[in-house]
Formats: C-alpha cells, structure tokens, sequence
C-alpha cells in the first residue's frame, strides 16, 4: 500500500524595515505573497500590513503575534506540519529582536524548513529618512528592553560617532536618564522621529537634556539619534522635506485614474485621497459602435481620433467582443489628443500619427490636423470616438476642414455617488491643502457630488478649458501647467509648493502669522 506524503510547509521570519512599504525587499515580497499564514508583530505599521494584504493571496490569514516567542513559534510550526507556508512578518530585521531570534531557535530544534528574511533595521533606516548620517563608530539598535542597554556603551558610542535607538516612546525619559548618568553632555543634539518612514513622518530636534518634553505627544516606536550628526539634518533631510510633504491632496477621478495620480503625488511626499467623481459605463444603445468597428475593419476611415483613454479602451473591448486585434487598424491613422491617450494606444501596439505638440486640447489637435484633400485623401471620413457629453468643438472643426465625421458615443459617464460624509466635511471645510482637477467634468461633478473645496484650499488644473469651468463655479485657480498632463500637472502644484515655501520663509514672523498662505507649508513656518 502506497501513502500519500503529506505535503511539508515553509517557515519564512521575514523583516519588513522601518516601515516604508517601498523597503520591502524583493524576497521578502515572495515570502508573503507564498503566505498562507501570516502572523505580523505591533510593531508593523497598518500602513504596511494593507500593502502587503493587497500583495498576498485571497486566502491568506493574516493575525496578531501574541504570547512569548514560545507561542508564536508553534503557530508557525503547527501551519508548517499542515502543508501550509507561515511568515512571522516583523519590524526592522528580525536579529534585531530578541524574541524573534528565539522563535528561530526554537523552529530550528524541529524537522520544519525555515528562512530567515533580512530586512533594513528600524533604528539605522528612519535616521537615514530623517537626515540623520551615521558615520564613523556608530551604534544602531532596535531596542525591545531599555532596562538591557548598556548605557557606558552607549556613551562612547557618542562619544566616537553618532547613536540611533528604536524604542517605545514611554521608554524616552529611561533612556535620557540612563545617558546623563553614563556622562553624556546634556548638550549633546538629539533628534526624535516619529511614525518612521511614513507619510506622516515627522522629527524634533533639541539635546539630551531636553528631547523628553520636545516629544510630548508622540506615541509608538519611536527613533532617537544622538550625535553631532543631527545637526546636518538642516542640509540632508530628505524625505520630510520633499516639496508636498505632509499635503492632503484630493484626487477627484474615476477609480482606474486616479492611481497614476495618486503615485506621482506619494513620490513628492502628498498624502493623496481618491474621490471618484464619475464612473464609465456602456452607451445605451451599442449599434453606433458595432457599426464603427464594422467600418474600420472594411476601410471606410482614414482617421480615427482618440480624445481620452476611455476611448481607446471602450474600442478595444469591442474588438475583443469580436475577436479582433490592432492588425485589423491597418491602413488607418490615429490622432491622440494627448500624451497620456497615446500611450494608451500604445500599449495596444500601435504608433499614433498625430499628438499636439503645442497645447493638447481640442483646439491644438485641430491646429496641426490637415484639411481634407480629395486627391491626397481617397477617403475622407473620421472617427471620432467619445463620451456622450463631449463638446462639439473637435467635430465642428474637422467638418470646417472639409472632413466627414462619425461622432460616436463610445462611453457613457455618469456622476458617481457621493463620497463618505467625512471626505465632504473636509472638502467643505479646507480638510484638504489642495485639489487636482483634470476635466471639467471633474470640476462639475466633485461640486455636484460634495460641494465645492473651501477657499484656502489650492485649485490646481489640468488645462484652460478646466480652468474656465472651475472659475465658472467660484474656484481660484492657483495652479495650471504649461502642458496638459497629469505628470506636468502634479510637477506644477510640486513647483508651486516649493515657492510657497521660500515666499514664507522670506517673510518676517509676524507677517507669516497673519499671512493668508495655507496649508503645511505655511503651518511649519508658524
């Protein structure tokens, strides 16, 4: 009689850094994503635990460590004997941690495969992100115990170089006491950050004798630099310093658009909401289309205009519907009203022929958009694919041209319903420190749907078109790039920030108190 072997699960300790999702290393990515089980210490921001629940499989279980290293490790070797693959998911690198090293220890005395998945320490990472160097003799630790430290340690450490501890801010006023009495300078700078590498970051600068109360407020994990290097934060200071640091950006878009957005805006240090303002359905009646589709494959367009990547999108589903591929967009060419609709059409394997190198609207399309020429044209008609509330400037231009055009509905856009009544207090209420705009169907549907942002808020727009609208409803407009784009768009509100910044740091402090500037570049002045 032959048995079945019992398939044998993994082990994996994986360090998960300070707290950055983008720290994550590639290995520790495929141990969780492998996961069945993934059992995550307190230590690991929420912010982090959501990345990784995006990343792991539907069915993994993701719980709480609990009970000493004793506890946790049968759970990891129970999971392990069951077939399954188990991460014990920690802050910072997992020898930085006492208990984690006695799990491994503990696993290693069984039959279980296990790893041991290195990441960037707690303390070494967030002074990196707080500007803080560590050159020279250093010491960086993730401490668990304080009442362990080695406080004459410590104070040579200081002494010789620079320090950074991670631990628990209740712990802050044992620490200070412990340097005083190992004879560190009560002088000596010392830098507090909280919420480590994340959006919120943020970092207190003052000595040894005084960074308990410049801490006041702070709670969690917390990382203490000690060191003649905290004073170099003015000039290296790099991730709170980025130019929309700690902005609240609104992004009111469709769903599948605002991610580019929102990641462009994460880069520049925003903290960006997505509000979808409009949803993209079907059109009614699908004949306009199925006939289009029809027409292209038998040759009866010479051009076919794309003015969103809705568009595109809408005309490709089609042709899957049918079972056709680009090569069937043989012989046609492709106008794009802009970059982003273009690389859209791109990714499907077709080169546009035609984007606006000036302004990309409408009018700039039409601007570089040849006249028909019946010898030169053969074929004289264009598509023009579009949502069912598009303006009629593109159509009426090309008809002046002497072309015959095919306007059709592609898609439908409907106002999305209204977001949760928190996002429209603080729409209504300047919650927000800017928001970006890039239709003006954006504009009108945002304000229909929660009202319009409050005044201090700063109204950045795609293009002029957008500009008007907004105007129309009562909005200064504080931003618009000189290129329509959602790269330049953010580059430009990015740019702006920065001159608010040296615009506030220029003026006197009392001017800077009664300054009508909003928002957190004007509160860090204040």
């Amino acid at each position: 009689m032959t048995r079945t072997r019992k398939p044998v699960g993994q082990i994996a300790f994986v360090g998960a850094g300070p707290g950055d999702p983008g720290l994550l290393t590639r290995r520790a990515l495929d141990a969780l994503v492998d996961a069945d089980q993934v059992v995550y210490d307190r230590g690991v921001p929420e912010s982090l635990l959501a990345h990784v629940r995006a990343q792991a499989r539907p069915d993994a279980e993701f719980s709480p460590a609990e009970g000493v290293p004793g506890d946790v490790a049968k759970v990891l070797i129970s999971a392990a004997r069951a077939g399954q693959n188990a991460v014990h998911l920690v802050a910072g690198d997992p020898f930085g941690h006492d208990s984690v090293v006695k799990e491994v220890q503990a696993v290693a005395r069984t039959a279980a495969h296990f790893e041991v998945v290195p990441g960037v320490g707690q303390a070494e990472g967030v002074a990196t992100y707080a500007g803080v160097p560590l050159p020279g003799v250093r010491t960086a630790a993730d401490v668990e115990d304080v009442t362990a430290l080695d406080f004459e340690a410590l104070a040579t450490a200081v002494g010789r170089g620079s320090l950074a501890l991670a631990v628990d801010a209740g712990d802050l006023a044992a620490v200070r006491d412990g340097l005083l009495a190992a004879g560190v300078d009560g002088t000596t700078a010392v830098g507090v950050t909280g919420d480590g590498t994340g959006e919120t970051q943020y970092t207190t600068t003052s000595s040894v004798d005084s960074f308990v109360a410049a801490a006041l407020g702070f709670t969690g994990r917390v990382v203490l630099t000690v060191g003649a290097a905290v004073t170099d934060r003015d000039k290296l200071s790099w991730w709170e310093n980025r130019p929309l640091y700690g902005w609240k950006v609104l992004v009111p878009r469709t769903k599948e658009q605002a991610g580019v957005m929102s990641a462009r805006l994460r880069a520049y240090g925003a903290i960006p909401c997505e509000v979808p303002t409009i949803a993209v359905e079907p059109p009614r009646t699908p004949a306009q289309m199925e006939r289009a589709v029809k027409g292209l494959v038998d040759g009866r367009y010479a051009w076919v205009i794309f003015t969103s990547v809705n568009a595109v999108r809408a005309v490709w589903e089609k042709f899957a519907e049918h079972g056709l591929d680009a090569r069937h967009f043989g012989g046609v060419k492709i106008a794009c009203i802009g970059d982003a609709t273009a690389e859209a059409v791109r990714a499907f394997g077709i080169q546009p022929e035609l984007i606006p190198s000036g302004e990309q609207s409408s009018e700039g399309l039409l601007a570089e958009f040849s006249p028909h020429d019946e010898i030169l044209d053969p074929v004289g008609r264009v598509l023009l694919p579009r949502a069912d509330i598009a303006t009629e400037t593109l159509a009426a231009g090309l008809t002046e041209r002497g072309w015959e055009v095919d306007d059709v509905t592609a898609y439908r856009t409907v106002r999305a319903a209204p977001p949760p009544a928190e996002i429209r207090d603080a729409i209504k209420s300047g919650g927000f420190d800017a928001v970006l705009f890039t239709s003006s169907s954006t504009v009108r549907n945002l304000v229909g749907i929660a009202g319009k942002p409050h005044a201090r808020t700063v109204v950045a727009v795609i293009g002029p078109k957008t500009a008007e609208t907004a105007t129309e409803f009562g909005l200064r407009v504080d931003v618009q790039p000189p290129h329509a784009s959602v790269p330049d768009l953010v580059e430009a509100l990015a740019a702006y920030a920065v001159e608010l910044r040296e615009k506030l740091a220029a003026m006197p402090a009392k001017q800077r108190r009664g300054s009508k500037v909003q928002g957190p570049t004007a509160l860090r002045f204040r």
